[in-house]
């Protein structure tokens, strides 16, 4: 659901706009609230977590975003609407970084490799079908019941979490109060700052003092990590872990050029091919689908053969595929969905192989009570990444096209991808700085593999009560 709702509405703003009225602006930013909340709200979810108790909040949040869900099914108008986005990206802020920790606290070390591989294969066809959902609903129910969905699924995880998850928390005896205030303010800042720049023009006094005060505030929350702070929320000695900082460093560069190519590709089946959304996204479907074949077997392999080599195999098929795409497309006179058939296979099968051996890379990086931030620091550097990708390469496509016709558009989109191909193979090169097989620091024995609670370097768990 959290993932999902990332594009979900993208394809259902014509609709809403004439139920609900609103300029341009207003519906940019019912797309934009949800962002903001997510990769804002994503440190903070996960440093509460490993306060407070990670089932507690996880609840929490999913009990919040279920409830964003219906406030904006019921919006009376566009305000109201964005108010319940920002609420839902709340409630996925604060609940998906714990699903790993949790996942890790149920599942055997021995078997993580394929249930990582089923939760990245399920997380990537979400983001990535988000608008063939938007798209079926709308044209076959109404706007409305793209949040409608959510309800009963929420309903029936929350007392189905809270009777199956067992608790667990970090060490850290305390909140970082201010750690937390300078990341989510920063990180409000850059994101801000990479929406606007578009839309608003990159000279724009809004986005310039974004992107500056962002980019201050996040460089004052590393030195107050690293200097002050008593016990930080993200202890910046994590990074010194070259597994930790690698798998970091490709997730925001492969999450900048496919979420960017997919933003634009999906645009290019609607606007050159002339497709309507639903049918759009039937033909991503060789690409959107792929995870649900290829990530759980990928999940294996990585458990076999390590991590590296299947990230830096899927990264450089997403690379290649994109490129693919934009030279199969720039080949042709006019629009032609079957040659770009296998670019759309090969990016779907690289898009796979990255996402399954992820999770556990950076679950396996760190120790059990710091699980819960280095999620959250992985969700919300990838949540950045697509910010980033949707604003650079959009501005690649303004520059070189528009749309104006098919040839403008495709004149835009063949060298927007070319970036996107080139940013994803830098990704290939920074993931093959992650160690053959990762590996832990002292006292990571994951909670499922030993007896006993409460060690030094053991989560604390706590028995489900009736």
């Amino acid at each position: 659901m959290a993932s999902l709702d990332n594009l979900v509405v993208t394809t259902a703003l014509p609709s809403i706009r004439e139920d609900l009225g609103g300029g341009l602006s207003d519906l940019e930013w019912t797309v934009s609230a949800y962002t903001l909340a997510f990769a804002v709200l994503l440190m903070f979810g996960a440093a509460l977590g490993d306060r407070f108790g990670r089932r507690r909040i996880f609840l929490l949040g999913l009990t919040l975003f279920t409830a964003g869900s219906a406030a904006a099914a019921l919006s009376p108008g566009i305000g109201a609407l964005i108010a319940a986005r920002a609420v839902q990206g709340a409630g996925a802020a604060v609940s998906m970084p714990l699903t790993l920790t949790l996942l890790t606290t149920a599942i055997p070390a021995a078997k993580r490799g394929l249930a990582f591989g089923i939760w990245s294969g399920v997380n990537g066809l979400a983001v990535a079908t988000g608008p063939l959902v938007g798209g079926a609903l709308t044209e076959h129910f109404s706007w409305q019941w793209i949040f409608w969905v959510n309800v009963p699924v929420g309903a029936v995880l929350v007392p189905l979490a809270a009777l199956r998850l067992r608790e667990s928390r970090g060490a850290g005896p305390s909140l970082d109060a201010v750690g937390t205030l300078l990341v989510s303010l920063g990180l409000f800042g850059v994101v801000l700052g990479l929406i606007r720049g578009n839309p608003d023009g990159w000279a724009s006094p809004l986005v310039l003092a974004s992107l500056a005060g962002g980019v201050a505030l996040l460089i004052a929350f590393v030195l107050y990590e690293q200097r002050w702070a008593e016990h930080p929320m993200l202890p910046m000695r994590l990074f010194r872990n070259r597994a930790f900082s690698a798998v970091n460093g490709s997730g925001l560069l492969m999450f900048l050029g496919m979420f960017g190519s997919i933003f634009l590709i999906s645009q290019h089946l609607q606007t050159a091919g002339g497709y309507t959304p639903q049918e759009a996204g039937i033909r991503m479907l060789p690409w959107t689908g792929m995870p649900l074949i290829v990530a759980p077997i990928a999940g294996m392999l990585a458990d076999r053969f390590g991590g590296r080599p299947v990230v830096v195999t899927g990264l450089v098929l997403q690379g290649l595929g994109l490129a693919l795409y934009a030279v199969i497309t720039g080949g042709h006179p006019h629009y032609e969905y079957g040659p770009v058939v296998p670019a759309v296979v090969l990016c779907g099968i690289g898009m796979s192989l990255y996402f399954a051996p992820t999770a556990a890379l950076v679950m396996d990086s760190v120790r059990p009570q710091e699980q819960g931030i280095a999620s959250g620091a992985n969700n919300a550097l990838r949540e950045v990444g697509g910010a980033l990708g949707v604003a650079v390469l959009s501005a690649v496509f303004s520059e070189q096209g528009g749309y104006d016709s098919e040839q403008s558009f495709v004149d835009g989109l063949v060298p927007a991808l070319y970036v996107g191909a080139g940013v994803v193979l830098v990704a290939a090169l920074c993931a093959l700085l992650l160690p053959r097989r990762a590996k832990a620091p002292a006292g990571t024995a994951g909670p499922a593999d030993g007896e006993g609670a409460g060690d030094a370097g053991q989560p604390v768990i706590e028995p489900v009560k009736a």
